[in-house]
C-alpha cells in the first residue's frame, strides 16, 4: 500500500508541475499577446511631425552652468534662434498649414500677437512694495496667467517664467526632468530677493507651477533654510494625479526598447495654440507625478514645527477638475498641512436644474465627508450657485455657512468651469467668450464646431472644454485681500487693475 500510495502521490505532483508549466506559458503568451496588441494600438497614431521630433540644445537644464537669471534669459533667446533655424529647415519646401503655429504668418502663429508669450517676460517696477513670480503649468506658456500679470503690473515688479522644455517644441518635453523645471524657479527666485532684498516676493503658480512652488519652499526647509516666499498663490494646483501617471514612464521605456517613438507620446494632435502645445508626451505626466511624489517625501521627512514656517498659502481649483486630483488638494495638501492664515476656494458646478439633470456624479457628494467637518484650520470658501434654477452666485464659508453675494451669475451654457480656465479672463481675445472680428490671430473660445462625431482632427472634449473663467473678478479679489501677508517694504493693498492680454 505504500508503495503504491508513494506512485499516486508522484504522479499527482507530476500533473501539478505539469499544470504550472501549462499555466506559465500562457500567462507568458497572453502578456506576449497583450503587449503586441498596446503596442500596435500606441502605433496607430498620427505621423510624427519635426516639431516632435527635433532636438534642441540651447535648452537650460539643472546641470547647465547658468549662474543667474540673466544668463537664463541669454540662453532663452539663443534657443528661440535655435528652433527657428531648424524648424525652417526641417519645413523648407512644405505646404504652409493656416492654423499650425510652426508655420510663419499662420493664424496659429504667436508672431501675430504684440507680444510673444512664450517667453520669459520681466516689467520692471523698482518702487513697488512687492514683487510677483509668475510660473505656468505642464505643457503651455506663461500666456496662461497674463491676466495675473497685468492685475499686478501698477503696484508689483512682475517676472513672468518660461519653464524648461515650454514655448518651442513638444519634443523638449521628450527628455525633459522635474529637476530641470526646479531650478530655472531657484534662478528666478533668486533674481528677484537680490534686486532688493527688503522687498517680499510673492509666487503664484498654476497647475505644475503651484506644485513647483511648494517643492522650492519644502526643499528650502529640508537643508534647514528659512523660506524665500511671503505667500503662495496656486491656482489648480497639481497635488495629486490619476494612479495611471505612475506606469507613464514605462510606456516611453517600452518605446526606446522597441525603437517605436510613436510610443514616447500619449497623443499627437494639430499644433493650433500660439501658445500651448496640443500634443502631450508620456514623459510630460511622469515629469508630474515624480515632483509630486518628492513633494511628498518631504513632507512626510520634515518636522510639524519646519512644515509650520511653509509660507500662507491660498488655493483655487473647481470641484469638478480632470486634470489633477482635487481630492488630494483636499487631503494631501490643506488638511495635512494648512492652518490659519492659509485659504482655499472652491468653484461648484452650476446647479440649474437641467445641470443637476445632467451630472453623471455630484462632486460635491464626493467631499461631502470634508465640507461636513465641524471645524477647519484655514478659511474655505465655496463659489456656488443662490439655488437651484438660480444662475447668481454666492460665496458659502465652511463651517460657518456664512454667505456673501458677490453680484455674479453662471453664464448661459457654461456647466462647469475647468483645470486650464481658472486662470482667464472673460475678456480674453484667445481662450475668452467674446471674439474680435478685428483680429487676424486664431480664435479658440467658443468655437462652435458642428458636424457628424469624429470628423475633425480636434477632439471634441477639447471643443467643449470652459476656457474661461467667469469668476476671475472675484479670485482677483481674493489675492489681493491675500496679499496682506506680504508686507515689508511698504503697504501692499488695493486692488490691481487687470487689463486684457494684447
Amino acid at each position: 500500500m505504500s508503495d503504491e500510495g508513494d506512485g499516486v502521490s508522484m504522479g499527482i505532483l507530476r500533473l501539478e508541475r505539469r499544470l504550472l508549466v501549462l499555466l506559465f506559458w500562457m500567462a507568458l503568451g497572453g502578456a506576449v499577446t497583450l503587449l503586441s496588441v498596446a503596442v500596435w494600438w500606441l502605433n496607430q497614431k498620427p505621423t510624427l511631425s519635426p516639431w516632435h521630433t527635433l532636438t534642441l540644445t540651447e535648452e537650460f537644464t539643472a546641470h547647465r552652468e547658468v549662474d543667474d537669471f540673466d544668463a537664463y534669459l541669454a540662453l532663452e533667446s539663443a534657443l528661440f534662434a535655435e528652433k527657428e533655424r531648424k524648424l525652417a529647415s526641417a519645413l523648407k519646401g512644405t505646404e504652409p498649414v493656416p492654423f499650425n503655429r510652426y508655420f510663419s504668418g499662420s493664424r496659429s502663429d504667436p508672431a501675430q500677437w504684440p507680444q510673444n508669450w512664450n517667453r520669459s517676460f520681466e516689467w520692471a517696477n523698482p518702487d513697488a512694495p512687492l514683487a510677483v513670480l509668475l510660473v505656468h503649468g505642464m505643457s503651455d506658456s506663461p500666456y496662461y496667467l497674463s491676466h495675473l500679470a497685468r492685475h499686478f503690473t501698477r503696484r508689483a515688479h512682475v517676472l513672468g517664467l518660461r519653464l524648461p522644455g515650454h514655448g518651442t517644441l513638444p519634443s523638449a518635453l521628450v527628455d525633459l526632468r522635474w529637476q530641470d523645471l526646479a531650478a530655472a524657479v531657484s534662478l528666478a527666485v533668486a533674481h528677484l530677493k537680490a534686486q532688493d532684498s527688503q522687498r517680499p516676493v510673492l509666487l503664484v503658480g498654476f497647475s505644475t507651477g503651484a506644485a513647483l512652488a511648494l517643492n522650492h519652499e519644502l526643499a528650502r526647509l529640508s537643508e534647514d533654510q528659512p523660506v524665500d516666499l511671503c505667500a503662495m498663490v496656486f491656482v489648480s494646483p497639481a497635488i495629486g494625479l490619476s494612479p495611471i501617471a505612475a506606469g507613464a514612464a514605462w510606456q516611453a521605456r517600452l518605446g526606446r526598447w522597441l525603437e517605436l517613438d510613436k510610443l514616447a507620446w500619449e497623443s499627437l494632435s494639430p499644433e493650433y495654440h500660439p501658445f500651448k502645445y496640443s500634443s502631450f508626451p508620456v514623459n510630460a505626466a511622469d515629469i508630474v507625478y515624480r515632483l509630486i511624489e518628492s513633494n511628498r517625501s518631504m513632507i512626510e521627512q520634515l518636522d510639524e514645527e519646519r512644515l509650520a514656517t511653509l509660507p500662507p498659502m491660498l488655493s483655487f481649483n473647481s470641484i469638478i477638475d480632470e486634470t489633477v486630483d482635487t481630492g488630494a488638494l483636499l487631503d494631501s495638501l490643506y488638511l495635512t498641512l494648512a492652518a490659519d492664515p492659509d485659504e482655499l476656494v472652491l468653484f461648484d458646478v452650476n446647479r440649474t436644474w437641467i445641470d443637476q439633470q445632467l451630472l453623471t456624479q455630484d462632486p460635491f457628494q464626493t467631499y461631502q465627508g470634508f465640507f461636513q467637518r465641524s471645524s477647519l484650520p484655514f478659511r474655505t470658501t465655496l463659489v456656488e450657485n443662490r439655488g437651484p434654477g438660480d444662475r447668481r452666485v454666492h460665496a458659502r464659508e465652511f463651517p460657518s455657512q456664512q454667505t456673501e453675494e458677490l453680484n455674479l451669475s453662471w453664464p448661459e451654457r457654461v456647466h462647469s468651469l475647468s483645470h486650464v480656465g481658472l486662470p482667464i479672463a472673460e475678456s480674453d481675445p484667445l481662450l475668452g467668450p467674446h471674439q474680435d472680428p478685428e483680429r487676424e490671430h486664431v480664435y479658440l473660445g467658443h468655437a462652435a464646431i458642428s458636424g457628424e462625431k469624429g470628423m475633425f482632427v480636434i477632439p471634441s472634449s477639447e471643443v467643449l472644454r470652459q476656457k474661461w473663467n467667469p469668476f476671475f473678478s472675484y479670485m482677483t479679489q481674493r489675492i489681493d485681500a491675500f496679499t496682506g501677508h506680504c508686507q515689508a517694504k511698504g503697504e501692499v493693498t488695493g486692488v490691481g487693475e487687470e487689463v486684457a492680454a494684447q
